[in-house]
């Protein structure tokens, strides 16, 4: 009899698991409450974006066992991959995930495994999802097994990577870890290394928590280079000619549901013992008032400005605006007076919280133009509709844009952002002199 899996979340890692199980030959089960996802895929339309993501369904729908559900139904395994958002207060919401396992009771039988995919923080799977099955009366890991299986993918490789990629694979006990670490080995084809639960949640979240600390200190060597007049794009790639130095790339700030949130639920957990965990969240944070800070001595003061924002997605190539940067610094720069015309031509309308407009519409009558996201078609970029601006002047916060044609325009980065300072002060003084003679 063929192993039937029930995946609960049909988001940008549940749907994609879903159908790699499917395609390793299990009969899988999708469930998601959002009853536009499940008509999707009844449709055999995709609801989400990810690079060859549609030849993927279509095979798998064609070829495999799959299906979509509103509920979960009996299953030998089961695997959470709901969100996990953060509170106002910067804690975990997990009321996503215990409901996930909840609705999971009553379709339990001996012998099946549970799999929390979702991020979560330490002690989540001993100290909450482990005594809501021990409630329900089974015996974890004897009865029932249970493990964490963090997902550790890259929007836009995802498929590659859940192949590829080395899988944590974390039991609440031996025997736990061995089942999952089974269901895995269906398609995955790097290690699988079996661990506890609990070392599991904190490896997951302290990948993503190293990555937010580093991008914090190229964030705050960005800073400081624009106030002393140095060219910080260069110090970064000079430095990385060290054998052992690898600084990352400042930018607009974190977003994304993985950098700009798992560190929060390592702080919870030990808010003083998290102090440089804590200051990196503060400086990436504080990134996007910056950004607004630099547009408003690029572009002049509000209200007679119009700032073409180029990308609201969290990174370049996906479609995924979740805790994205860009949707600050669009306030942010509203809340000063500006006027902001958006353009991402990953980002459907139906996605964006605000009115989309075409590159061309973007740019016409704008007096800068800010890159908040690196997608290839920015790169592209035809030059020839910067000359529908006010004032051609770029502020690149991806170092993405190459300028190759005549079209006379002022490109700013975190390399020469310095020389924006010098630009606005000499404009200043101009415009104190024709006052002056007036």
């Amino acid at each position: 009899m063929q192993t039937k899996i029930c995946v609960l979340g049909l988001g940008y890692i549940g749907f994609p698991t879903a159908l790699m199980f499917a395609k390793a030959g299990f009969d899988v089960i999708g469930v998601d409450v959002n009853e536009k996802v499940i008509a999707a895929i009844h449709d055999g339309r995709l609801h989400l974006e990810e690079n060859g993501l549609d030849v993927f369904f279509q095979d798998v729908r064609s070829n495999h066992l799959f299906q979509a559900m509103n509920a979960p139904v009996n299953a030998d395994a089961f695997i959470v991959a709901v969100p996990t958002p953060i509170n106002e207060d910067h804690t975990a919401n997990l009321s996503y995930v215990v409901s996930a396992v909840d609705t999971l009771l009553p379709l339990l039988s001996k012998g099946n495994t549970v799999i929390i995919e979702s991020t979560i923080p330490p002690r989540t799977v001993d100290d909450i999802v482990a005594p809501l099955l021990q409630n329900a009366g089974w015996q974890v890991g004897e009865d029932i097994y249970l493990a964490h299986c963090p997902e550790r993918v890259l929007p836009g490789k995802i498929l590659r990577e859940l192949v590829e990629n080395n899988r944590i694979v974390g039991g609440y006990n031996a025997a736990s870890a061995d089942k999952a670490a089974a269901l895995y080995e269906s398609f995955v084809k790097g290690e699988i290394v079996r661990t506890t639960a609990v070392s599991a949640e904190m490896i997951k979240l302290m990948e993503n928590t190293y990555r937010d600390v580093n991008i914090a200190l190229a964030n705050e060597l960005a800073i400081i280079s624009s106030n002393l007049g140095i060219d910080a794009l260069e110090v970064i790639r000079y430095a990385n000619k060290h054998p052992r130095v690898n600084l990352h790339s400042p930018g607009p700030g974190v977003g994304g549901h993985c950098i700009a949130v798992d560190p929060y639920f390592i702080i919870e957990k030990a808010p003083f013992l998290t102090p440089l965990m804590t200051t990196a969240r503060e400086i990436n944070n504080a990134m996007p008032e910056f950004v607004a800070e630099q547009v408003e001595r690029i572009a002049g003061r509000a209200p007679d400005r119009t700032i073409a924002v180029f990308g609201v997605t969290y990174k370049g190539n996906v479609d995924d605006i979740r805790e994205s940067p860009a949707l600050e610094v669009i306030s942010l720069l509203e809340m000063r007076g500006f006027r902001v015309k958006v353009h991402d031509p990953h980002v459907s309308q139906e996605n964006a919280p605000f009115p989309l407009y075409s590159p061309a519409d973007a740019l016409q009558g704008s007096d800068c133009m800010l890159v908040l996201a690196d997608h290839n078609e920015f790169k592209d970029l035809n030059e020839q509709l910067l000359t529908r601006m006010n004032r051609a002047v770029i502020f690149d916060t991806k170092n993405c844009i190459r300028l190759k044609s005549a079209v006379p325009a002022a490109l700013y980065n975190y390399g020469n952002l310095h020389e924006a300072h010098t630009a606005e002060s000499a404009e200043h003084t101009k415009q104190e002199i024709a006052t002056a003679m007036e």
